[in-house]
């Protein structure tokens, strides 16, 4: 049980989890570790990132469904058949949030729709729907994905170094960018509907989706394109609008410098023993070193090639100097700022990023591990009010269910 004096911040918020893959378990996993119940219903084929794999733990699923599923219950729903339908309206009956990823018009044909449906039987239910393109416009209904999508709102166009003979090119960012993204707008959205309804007693319709949210996560290339009029171009590692902002090899490892501004410039060229670089017309302030960027490039990897990395980025972060080392995921796992800060969580076989957010009064925790497919369904039920037999109903007709169906 969870002490109520360590409640997370939303404690007392129940959450009727209908979405999988990636983008609404991120957000729902989110809410979970700061208090809400959340009640994850799965199809009957369950979660297909379940499936996503190897690697696979001990209960044969996958590490991406264990990434993005912690402190919630699964219960597994037909709700292909009316009598799922009833059993999910309700569990709406009890809940504040309905969160759902299927294909615009899926809730409608069950007769679940917001408008016709939700909003009339539960007024004060908010519902976020995360879809790909939205019901309507040019898109509206074509189903999305992260990497299709980071195609077409210009990442590609952004990410990758220039086409050579041996290689380069537009590349896809190595996380689902898109995916986490729209999952975080849609907690960031679900709190802001929780606060008004505070002020006017109802819910409301969210409607999220991963090509707006792919949009907005265009900074700076957007705003540069919309005020210069000149399209963005593969940079490699480099910033399009800050100089030096580059990863560097060194003797040990390689470094990524961010220096922002001219007081970093001038103490990252005094700790490379080259102060009168600070001084130099061509690299006095930021825009005098975009326009030489290649001249400086070359002058720093020529001052940084027989540095210890490790080292100088010590040096240069103790004099606030914005640098640091390259590193691989099991650097990260094992660096002793990712235990300081609690980011590194075990629980038994479960191991995972712990909880970035941190409150002072209301901590998050995890409370549950990623649940079995069904695990909680009888729990659930009863705890929602429905008997005994009716649940030995559900099971014994398939509209419950425990195992995945294959």
């Amino acid at each position: 049980m969870t002490d109520p004096l360590n409640a997370g911040a939303l404690s007392g918020i129940r959450v009727i989890d209908m979405t999988r893959v990636l983008g609404g378990p991120y957000c729902t996993q989110t809410l979970g570790d700061h208090g809400a119940e959340i009640i994850k219903i799965e199809p009957p084929q369950g979660d297909e990132v379940r499936d996503w794999g190897p690697p696979f733990d001990s209960g044969h699923d996958a590490s991406y469904f264990l990434g993005v599923n912690r402190n919630k219950r699964s219960l597994g729903l037909d709700l292909s058949r009316p009598e799922g339908r009833d059993v999910l309206l309700r569990l709406l009956e009890h809940g504040d949030i309905l969160i759902e990823n299927y294909k615009p018009g899926a809730m409608e044909k069950w007769g679940l729709g917001y408008e016709d449906v939700l909003r009339p039987r539960l007024p004060r239910l908010i519902h976020c729907r995360i879809s790909g393109f939205g019901a309507d416009g040019p898109m509206g209904g074509a189903p999305g994905y992260d990497a299709v999508i980071q195609g077409m709102v210009g990442m590609f166009s952004v990410n990758g170094t220039p086409q050579t003979a041996t290689g380069g090119g537009p590349t896809r960012m190595g996380i689902p960018v898109v995916d986490l993204g729209a999952g975080l707008y849609a907690a960031i959205g679900i709190l802001m509907a929780l606060v008004e309804r505070e002020r006017s007693g109802l819910g409301q319709f969210i409607d999220m989706t991963l090509y707006d949210a792919g949009v907005a996560l265009m900074h700076p290339h957007i705003p540069n394109y919309l005020l210069n009029g000149r399209l963005p171009h593969l940079t490699g590692n480099a910033h399009p609008n800050i100089a030096p902002y580059d990863r560097f090899p060194t003797r040990t490892v390689d470094v990524f410098l961010a220096i922002g501004n001219d007081r970093a410039f001038a103490r990252l060229c005094a700790e490379l023993g080259a102060p009168e670089m600070a001084a130099d017309p061509d690299y006095r302030s930021n825009a005098d070193r975009c326009a030489h960027r290649p001249v400086l490039t070359e002058r720093l990897r020529t001052l940084l090639a027989a540095q210890d990395g490790e080292a100088l980025c010590a040096r240069l972060l103790a004099a606030g100097v914005p640098a640091g080392p390259v590193r691989d995921v099991a650097q990260v796992w094992s660096d002793p700022h990712t235990q300081h800060r609690a980011m590194a969580a075990e629980i038994g076989e479960y191991r995972g990023w712990g909880i970035p957010i941190k409150f002072s009064r209301t901590p998050g925790a995890i409370q549950r591990t990623p649940p079995r497919y069904g695990a909680h369904g009888r729990e659930v039920l009863a705890e929602f009010g429905f008997a005994a037999d009716e649940i030995g109903k559900l099971l014994a007709e398939g509209v419950l269910l425990e195992q995945r169906r294959r």
